[in-house]
């Protein structure tokens, strides 16, 4: 990782090539930790009203929801998409979902992993679990009771294909977090997590070496393992070992145009054209081979990285040809090996996520010890399993910085008072307990190999979850994060 959305804006280019075009001289412009804090914009503030109905057996009947996002000094709020991921995962008949930004004397907030998402699906996951309580049903049975499937209609139009929103709720339910007793201020939160995914504009190119190694060019920049997955992709097609594919990130030179990376889109739609390319270039192998073989390409089959004659066809008595030895001979067939492929995908498969937290809170200084931590989500396809565990276990790690500490404190004056990682504090590994993903992989009708983006929906549940654990340790609900030792505090002194 290392985006999150912070990458996806110009901020201070543009003041280096006027300056650069005035001194005709090469200008480098670096900001310091203060001024990323204060200028580059941070996810946005909210407040958010949200009521859910439903009847004595636990049956969601209607969800209604106002979400007010602080955009600051200018509009541009990702309140849109926080209506849009806010019910996801419930299959509600009734919904009606508001979205409002307000303009502030703040920072212009931009994109921050699941933009939008985080905060409303905060509020919803908390009121889900307040009906729990009040109906006394496991709020993981609730949520497998009303949980959104195959089929179900969603707030912003479409109706779900295949999705995995169960079978993360049910790998929970399966999961031995739930058999640990819970001891004295110790609680267990539970919370889901949706995310709609991108596709959009992206480019590829596969060049063909003469040894039958092959290079490939996107231009989707790398910040969470997609080269690797990318030349996964290319060698499952081409059929060769992954370790003879060499992946390579070009620019706007050299290869052509792809959106940027954000909205959980390179691995599916990059990858998509990664695929096409590299079909391309299959393509290419076995029109050769019919020539030389002198049959139509029909009796051509491409089977483990060389072609092959169909069973009972004119080809049936030649012998295979591996990629390497049709690219040995590619000059004397029609040149150069290469594929290409350029796609406005479409079909990025929706993403859910379930995860259950247990925390213990100290009565007395209202500090939150998170004890254990287990998510699962539907991945559609784990390209390369070991990077989605990254990505799940990235996106709780900042879901709970979210949840129990970072926050901009402003002074009366209105100038941001702690610009820097002293005093806004992010979590580090001595904070976490072993964060367990569990990868469910129910396939994505809208992309060849079943994939779904994944690096957004980990930071969705993390709020709702630690904030109920948190309310079910203490017996106060707790609604406004960061959910510091103060305001834990507070809350208990209230109770009392």
């Amino acid at each position: 990782g290392g985006g999150f959305g912070g990458k996806t804006i110009i901020f201070i280019e543009p003041v280096a090539v006027l300056l650069s075009r005035k001194s005709n001289r090469p200008v480098r412009v670096v900001m310091s930790r203060e001024e990323v804090f204060r200028a580059t914009g941070p996810a946005p503030g909210g407040i958010m009203d949200v009521k859910m109905g439903a009847k004595k057996d636990g049956t969601l009947v209607a969800g209604v929801g106002e979400f007010r996002y602080q955009a600051g000094a200018f509009p541009g709020s990702p309140v849109g998409a926080g209506c849009m991921a806010a019910f996801g995962p419930y299959a509600l008949p009734n919904v009606r979902v508001v979205g409002i930004e307000a303009v502030a004397n703040r920072p212009l907030c931009y994109s921050y992993r699941a933009p939008g998402a985080p905060l409303s699906s905060f509020a919803v996951e908390s009121v889900v679990d307040e009906l729990a309580q009040k109906l006394n049903i496991d709020p993981l049975e609730l949520r497998m009771k009303n949980g959104s499937k195959e089929g179900t209609q969603m707030v912003y139009g479409p109706k779900l294909k295949a999705v995995g929103n169960l079978e993360c709720l049910k790998a929970l339910q399966n999961h031995p977090i739930n058999k640990i007793k819970l001891g004295p201020n110790q609680g267990r939160g539970v919370a889901t997590g949706f995310w709609f995914n991108l596709g959009g504009q992206s480019s590829a190119v596969v060049n063909i070496a003469e040894d039958g190694t092959a290079t490939i060019m996107t231009g989707s920049p790398d910040i969470g393992g997609s080269r690797a997955s990318m030349a996964l992709m290319a060698a499952e097609v081409l059929g060769i070992d992954y370790t003879k594919v060499r992946p390579i990130v070009g620019d706007t030179a050299a290869v052509g145009f792809c959106e940027i990376t954000h909205g959980s889109r390179v691995t599916f739609a990059t990858g998509m054209a990664i695929i096409q390319a590299a079909e391309d270039v299959v393509r290419q192998c076995r029109e050769r081979v019919a020539k030389t073989w002198e049959v139509g390409v029909e009796d051509v089959l491409w089977q483990d990285g060389q072609a092959v004659p169909k069973p009972g066809s004119a080809a049936d008595n030649q012998k295979p040809q591996t990629l390497a030895q049709i690219a040995a001979k590619a000059a004397r067939t029609g040149g150069p090996l290469v594929g290409s492929a350029a796609i406005n995908a479409g079909g990025a498969g929706p993403a859910f996520g379930a995860h259950i937290c247990d925390v213990e809170v100290d009565p007395e200084t209202g500090h939150v010890t998170v004890l254990r931590y287990v998510a699962a989500q539907d991945a559609g396809k784990a390209i390369h399993p070991s990077y989605v565990e990254g990505q799940i276990q990235g996106g709780v790690t900042q879901g709970i910085g979210w949840a129990l500490n970072e926050e901009y404190i402003y002074g009366e004056d209105g100038r941001l008072q702690n610009p820097g990682f002293l005093d806004y504090r992010i979590p580090v590994a001595s904070d976490l307990p072993m964060i367990e993903p569990i990868i469910l992989e129910i396939p994505n009708p809208g992309h060849p190999f079943g994939v779904r983006g994944v690096g957004e929906v980990p930071i969705v549940p993390p709020l709702g979850a630690i904030a109920n654990a948190v309310t079910r340790a203490t017996g106060v609900r707790m609604t406004d994060l960061p959910l510091t030792p103060p305001k834990i505090l507070a809350a208990i002194d209230a109770k009392k």
